[in-house]
């Protein structure tokens, strides 16, 4: 059994024909909408399978897709990002239990996936034995059921027993899921086993025949946000309306969910995490044989990352000052002896494991079978460090890696010495590489050849001046012989917000799409990421928001004051909470791109926290019920600063029907108004797919196609483009 921990980011999170003015204008518009009008009348489009609002989506589909697709480009776009999708050239990523690399695997043939395994030896080599464990397109059409594949939480077994999984499956991508128990030795799904009814819900092994499970218990049993609130005790055998209720949140929270921390003697702790906010959190402990949990000794804004040698692993995201001991600054690594606080129930001794200088950032902890390995960001830069107790205090080594690019723990397990990173830049293909707990060497084990052609190409970082004086880093990948006259097509990314950090990455679709093209591309690491820790983060909370918004039309700025490109050929991309800020560009500085895709995106501010999950970001975002946070979100809300009179480029709006995290309806009712006032849109809407709008490599594709046909379209001098 793996130690279960919740990370709330991951409820949220990772995955556009007017011209530009020939003047900028160098200050953000942030006035309200010069006009008026019925919020009421577009509420219809809120109703996700309604038959008025389907109509019109098909509609808007229709006008789009006949539009986009009869681009020349469009059917090249499409084959060259379906071939690198479905290559067979891909780094097969999995987790390792007994001996066994498990994988999850789509391509043209196997649109819905298999669930496969192969030997640890057979993994080594260039062609893998693969074992099918499911066939979730033979899965689907055997049951008449539309599944997504959406992970398997397994239970370690005694020595001599068998795995038993819960595979989570979902209706067309929603987050809604329901899961099945499952047996590894006999590959078939458990006859009379756990099984759960649809919905938003979290579950963890207690034992071979135990379960936390919180999910939606009837009418009063989840929270505002649509997440559990409840988590209760399951016993293999008896029906789920019998489990016995452990630990009871409030309807305010965002949710609560259970938890499980396995011992280094292999007792399992039981408990639960209620998320009273998006950032903060209460952790508790059921003692067995006792009624009242206890809380775990931690800040409100502290993260679990494990036990390593008897010493509990967390981060804090808040300054922290524990009566009587040392002051600790938000972004520490922290940890305390965990056997004392089982004895005596009070917060031990806490030491710095390791704290990140002003460029740097904690990303997390993984914990194999002898070594404790630390991730972090150093100026946008990953690296990964080795981390051992000692009499003195935490010590620190570096791990070797191939180059400056970003890095990741794809694989670690308290019960595996099995470790594999994972290595990429923007020009530099995925790489998997293994470690060896025991010598520290780092050794390539799988990597992938060019996907899209960098020859020419080059990265620079650069720094924008924020309104307030911040420089704000991004880069930029552009051909080395670019001319420095306002004429390069440029893509420039962002997301800001929820701690989440961009970070260099190697994608063979904008390589192929953009890169390729002619194009450069631009990743902001604006305020609101987590570039620099959580500071970077909260300087644009609630009302601060702004200043998101001012880093991000900088970055923009910059590149056109350092004439790599011009309004004109400017655009811009975001998704989810970049598909707000996305909104917001529109509205603010609608002279400063000439496209803008508007991704999965949160538009109306004034009514987010009342549609699905958004009651669970207002910790982020501010509450419109609360007088004085409602006043700024009226100064930013895209959806009511919609003037039918500012020079707007003609926007892509792309969301998907199944998305139950972030509500059709705000991409519907954004491009209702620019259908209402005449002005030129184009929109797709992907009746599967979930958050990510696409579920299977083939509707990835195409929604790529779309999406760089558009932006070849708008960005390109016209003669290119034709």
């Amino acid at each position: 059994m793996r130690t279960v921990f919740v990370s709330l980011s991951a409820l949220l999170l990772a995955a556009c024909a007017s011209g530009p003015q020939s003047e900028t204008n160098l200050t953000a518009d942030t006035s309200p909408a010069a006009v008026p009008f019925d919020e009421a009348s577009h509420l219809w489009l809120e109703e996700v399978e309604g038959a008025d609002a389907l109509a019109w989506v098909t509609a808007q589909n229709e006008r789009t897709l006949a539009e986009l697709q009869a681009d020349p480009r469009y059917a090249g776009f499409e084959a060259e990002a379906l071939e690198v999708l479905n290559s067979s050239e891909r780094i097969p990523y999995g987790s390792v239990r007994d001996g066994y690399v498990y994988n999850f695997w789509q391509d043209e043939k196997n649109v819905r996936g298999l669930w496969r395994r192969t030997p640890l030896a057979s993994y080594a080599t260039e062609t893998p034995v693969w074992e099918t464990i499911v066939d979730f397109d033979k899965l689907s059409a055997d049951e008449g059921a539309n599944w997504v594949y959406k992970g398997a939480n397994c239970l370690r077994p005694a020595p001599g027993g068998e795995w038993r999984c819960l595979v989570s499956l979902s209706d067309g991508g929603k987050d809604a899921v329901i899961n099945r128990e499952f047996n590894l030795a006999t590959k078939q799904f458990v006859e009379g086993g756990f099984v759960t009814a649809e919905a938003k819900q979290g579950i963890a092994w207690a034992g071979p025949d135990t379960l936390l499970i919180a999910t939606d218990w009837g009418e009063g049993t989840l929270t505002e946000s649509g997440y559990p609130s409840i988590v209760k005790r399951w016993q293999r055998g008896t029906p789920v309306e019998e489990a016995v209720e452990l630990f009871r949140g409030k309807e305010t929270d965002v949710g609560v969910w259970p938890m499980t921390m396995k011992l280094e003697d292999g007792r399992v702790l039981q408990g639960a995490v209620q998320a009273e906010t998006f950032f903060t959190q209460k952790y508790f402990w059921f003692p067995e044989g006792e009624t009242e949990p206890v809380r775990w000794p931690l800040p409100l804004k502290a993260t679990p990352n494990g036990i390593y040698k008897g010493q509990f692993l967390f981060t804090i995201e808040q300054d922290w000052t524990p009566e009587g001991q040392d002051a600790f600054k938000a972004g520490d690594l922290l940890s305390f002896d965990l056997a004392a606080f089982l004895e005596t129930r009070t917060l031990p001794p806490v030491t710095l494991a390791f704290r990140p200088s002003e460029t740097q950032a904690v990303n997390g902890v993984a914990i194999a079978k002898g070594a404790a390995l630390l991730s972090i960001s150093d100026n946008v830069v990953g690296k990964v460090l080795r981390i051992e107790p000692s009499v003195g205090g935490w010590t620190t080594s570096p791990v070797e890696l191939p180059g400056t690019g970003q890095v990741g723990i794809a694989f670690a397990d308290e019960d595996e010495t099995a470790v594999f990173l994972n290595y990429e830049d923007f020009l530099t293909p995925s790489s998997l590489l293994t470690y060896d707990v025991g010598s520290g060497a780092v050794t390539p084990l799988k990597s992938l050849p060019a996907k899209f052609d960098a020859t020419g190409l080059k990265v620079e970082q650069f720094f924008a001046t924020s309104k307030d004086g911040t420089r704000v880093p991004y880069f930029i990948i552009h051909r080395e012989d670019m001319t420095l006259d306002g004429t390069t097509p440029t893509l420039l990314y962002g997301y800001g917000g929820f701690q989440v950090s961009m970070t260099p990455g190697y994608s063979p679709v904008s390589g192929r799409l953009w890169l390729e093209e002619g194009g450069a591309y631009v990743l902001a690491n604006i305020r609101g990421g987590g570039e620099f820790g959580p500071n970077w983060h909260q300087a644009g909370l609630k009302q601060n928001r702004q200043r998101i918004y001012d880093d991000f039309i900088a970055v923009g700025e910059d590149l056109i004051e350092r004439k790599i490109t011009s309004p004109e050929h400017l655009g811009i991309m975001g998704g989810s909470n970049g598909g707000l800020l996305m909104g917001v560009m529109l509205n603010q500085r609608p002279d400063l791109w000439n496209a803008v895709v508007v991704q999965v995106p949160l538009l109306d501010m004034l009514r987010y926290h009342l549609l699905l999950a958004g009651a669970s970001w207002v910790d982020e975002y501010g509450s419109p019920e609360v007088p004085e946070e409602r006043a700024f979100l009226e100064t930013i809300s895209p959806y009511q600063n919609f003037d039918a009179a500012k020079p707007y480029p003609t926007p892509f709006f792309v969301t998907s029907t199944k998305d139950d995290r972030v509500h059709p309806g705000h991409a519907r009712k954004m491009a209702k108004r620019f259908e209402e006032a005449g002005l030129p849109f184009y929109y797709f809407e992907n009746m599967d797919g979930g958050h990510a709008a696409a579920a299977d490599q083939t509707a990835r594709a195409k929604r790529s196609a779309l999406e760089y046909t558009y932006l070849t379209r708008q960005l390109f001098p016209k003669a290119a483009a034709d």
